[in-house]
């Protein structure tokens, strides 16, 4: 494996900075390694959770939720911004009561699938994604309100799940879980 040098890239200027509640948006030349000046466009958002919900063996997914980057409706986990100041896992009973409507109490256990948090696209912004698995006490079953499908918690139902998930985030919190149910971790 190649070391990475102590070489660093310099912020030569900020051409463009604009605010907002859901983002930053950010405009810079930067001069690479070799001199070069180079323009650059990166996004600060907050951090994001997305929770894998099982229930009964059965993986539950809310209802389709409308994403305007797609323009469409699509399937997926439950998730949201991590709050500045708060730790991913004091933000997952809020984010499943709102979308579930799991009480606190119906979690039997709370599984973290990555610590650190995964970098969303690094080349381009530095949100990070933090995912866990929620085991969910058997009963009560969750209200068909908040159910927009659910999949067995199988090889086939996994298999099956990912023809329908088209969010690359949700994809991901999947196959680690699936990765580490079977002992393949990484």
């Amino acid at each position: 494996m190649k070391q990475l040098s102590g070489e660093c890239w310099k912020i030569r200027d900020r051409f463009v900075e604009l605010r907002s509640s859901w983002l930053t948006v950010i405009g810079e030349h930067l001069e690479d390694n070799h001199g070069q000046i180079l323009e650059y466009w990166r996004v600060e958002k907050a951090d994001s959770v997305v929770i894998l919900p099982i229930q009964a063996n059965q993986i539950i997914l809310p209802p389709p939720s409308y994403r305007p980057g797609l323009g469409k409706l699509t399937f997926d986990f439950p998730g949201g911004r991590l709050p500045e100041g708060q730790s991913p896992d004091a933000v997952v009973p809020a984010i499943l009561q709102r979308e579930l409507g799991v009480e606190t109490a119906k979690i039997s256990q709370l599984i973290p699938l990555n610590s650190e948090g995964w970098p969303v696209n690094s080349s381009f912004s530095n949100q990070k994604l933090y995912s866990f698995v929620a085991e969910l006490q058997p009963t009560p079953i969750i209200s068909d309100e908040y159910v927009g499908a659910t999949y067995p918690a199988t090889s086939t139902g996994v298999h099956d799940l990912l023809q329908s998930l088209i969010c690359l985030q949700c994809r991901a919190v999947l196959m680690e879980w699936w990765l580490k149910k079977f002992g393949i971790d990484n």
